[in-house]
């Protein structure tokens, strides 16, 4: 018989989300208001209710709350899970791929670069650094050297464009080629991803290279074949001319992403990241269809899974400075020298390399993923993780105000103005 939640358990469910809810929006739109990203309120939340600072001022309210009932925490998690899925689903949606094939050379110059320098530099310092910072008895050194090299490689797309359209640049030639570089570095870093997840399981199930193939392959699938059926199948329920219909159509087909991928023994995340791209650029699933799921995850599910970020630990009694130090540096030396790099490389100016290379060096939702999922399989310690929550909200709040500086700057020497791009029809 399916167990099902009792009516106290049911009312311990609501009470949980609306304490953890409620705080999240709050500070969450009072970062908006003071021009920084919700997610660090929406963290912030989660560390005032969660053991950090409620379960070590009040243990007895914390511990009724949340862990008096564990299969109502098990719910909330559940729905935690479906946000951050839907996410990843709503970050593929930015990924435009006649954009990556339009900006050419450039483009590319930045994102290599942008990738291959903080892959190297962050494994290699992980490396040795592993016995002195990193260690971990359930994992070993190569797959936490290969995660760090991952995690400082994925540019934070959403946070870019949010720079951008702030800047008022984001329909700008230098515009356009900084957000196509980080599109490509989000691609490469979730396969890369999901390579070190196969081989952190190679250990423990029987997984091979070939294995490892299947995933690439499937995504490689889900950008050309797959595409054109999912574009069949929003066709098909547009046909009624219900907003609700290709709605439905969209987020079921994310969720079999998902489950494919968390199959192939990749998290779930991935594939519902891949299908986002496949739908896209899709005319049937239009500008409405994204501002109704935009809207509605951001608002509510989004926050809910990074308010719980907080809950998962305790920030203080974990809180190693070293690391967080170790983190920061490596990570902003390693982004800001590849970038800046690339945008030399690629015929930029000093002024507008050095706005680039901070403009690519902002993390956001993704590193905050990539490092729940690393310490939930135990590929990090927890004093690790705080030190990549940190080192992403620190890139999140100085790379607007940094970028700004250097585009006014190369504006006041040059004495040029911004060129503005015109519509392309593709």
């Amino acid at each position: 018989m399916v167990s099902k939640l009792s009516s106290s358990e049911i009312i311990h469910f609501l009470l949980i989300l609306i304490a953890i809810l409620i705080p999240a929006r709050v500070l969450g739109e009072v970062c908006r208001r003071y021009k920084l990203p919700a997610i660090i309120g929406e963290i912030f939340a989660g560390i005032i209710i969660g053991p950090t600072l409620l379960g070590a001022f009040f243990p007895g309210l914390f511990k009724n709350l949340f862990l008096a009932a564990p299969q109502a925490y098990g719910a909330f998690d559940g729905i935690a899970n479906i946000g951050i899925i839907l996410l990843m689903f709503i970050a593929g949606f930015e990924v435009d791929l006649k954009q990556i094939r339009q900006n050419g050379k450039q483009a590319l110059a930045i994102s290599l670069t942008g990738i291959i320098f903080p892959f190297a530099i962050g494994s290699i310092s992980v490396w040795f650094l592993y016995n002195s910072h990193f260690a971990n008895s359930a994992s070993n050194q190569l797959t936490t050297s290969l995660f760090f090299g991952t995690a400082l490689s994925i540019t934070a797309l959403s946070v870019i464009a949010k720079i951008l359209l702030d800047l008022d640049l984001l329909k700008t030639k230098i515009g356009n080629i900084v957000l196509t570089a980080a599109m490509v570095d989000d691609f490469l870093g979730w396969i890369l991803f999901s390579i070190i997840i196969k081989m952190m399981n190679a250990g423990k199930e029987n997984t091979s290279f070939w294995s490892i193939i299947v995933v690439v392959l499937f995504a490689a699938f889900m950008l050309t074949g797959g595409r054109w059926i999912i574009h069949r199948l929003l066709e098909f329920a547009g046909k009624s001319q219900k907003i609700g219909h290709v709605f439905t159509v969209a987020v079921c087909l994310c969720f079999i992403g998902a489950v494919i991928t968390e199959y192939l023994g990749v998290r779930g995340i991935f594939g519902a990241f891949l299908v986002g791209i496949a739908i896209g650029d899709s005319e049937y699933f239009t500008a409405k269809h994204k501002d109704i799921l935009h809207q509605f995850t951001i608002n509510v599910l989004a926050p809910l899974f990074f308010a719980s970020v907080g809950l998962r630990l305790d920030f203080i009694a974990n809180f190693n400075l070293e690391v967080v130090v170790i983190i920061l540096v490596i990570s902003c030396l390693a982004k800001l020298i590849g970038a800046g790099i690339g945008g030399v490389a690629s015929g930029m100016s000093k002024n507008e390399s050095i706005a680039v290379a901070f403009g690519m060096n902002a993390r956001g939702s993704q590193e905050i993923v990539l490092g729940l999922i690393a310490l939930q399989a135990k590929i990090i310690t927890e004093p690790v993780f705080e030190g990549l929550v940190v080192m992403t909200v620190v890139t999140m709040v100085i790379s607007g105000p940094i970028m700004k500086y250097y585009f006014l700057k190369e504006q006041k020497e040059s004495g040029a103005k911004i060129a503005y791009l015109k519509p392309v029809e593709v």
